[in-house]
């Protein structure tokens, strides 16, 4: 079971709709050693979520088919069990309030396109840090 629980800490959910970005994405993912679990649209992030919520962080698109980034991050900040999973919000929109409305739904980092590698790689290490805070916090 330890085994099981430390190969799930490893995993991260991916959703976007843009197939550019989720390679980028997922190629990050797994170089910093992570397991990207890799979804097209916010409909099927939702329904992960509600049956899986073993991830270690989650990285949403802005804009996607069916359910935007920012309403499965307010979902999650709602659910006792998907609240811990640090959220990082990319986006292709060129508007300073999706930030603020980002972070005031609960993402824990944000991430504007286009971006390099490293930034993507950058943003990640922040992101699970921060995961790493609130564990340790709540353990």
């Amino acid at each position: 079971m330890l085994a099981a629980t430390a190969q799930a800490s490893r995993r991260i959910l991916v959703a976007d709709d843009d197939p550019v970005i989720r390679h980028l994405v997922t190629t990050i993912v797994r170089k910093e050693g992570y397991t990207p679990v890799v979804v097209h649209d916010g409909r099927a992030a939702i329904r992960l979520l509600q049956s899986d919520a073993n991830f270690r962080a989650a990285i949403f698109d802005m804009l996607m088919p069916h359910i935007e980034g920012i309403e499965i991050i307010r979902h999650m900040r709602t659910e006792k069990r998907l609240m811990r999973i640090p959220a990082m919000m990319i986006t292709s929109e060129h508007d300073l309030k999706l930030m603020t409305n980002s972070f005031e739904a609960g993402a824990t980092v944000f991430l504007p396109k286009p971006f390099k590698p490293a930034q993507l790689q950058t943003m990640l290490r922040m992101l699970v840090s921060k995961g790493d805070g609130a564990e340790q916090a709540r353990g």
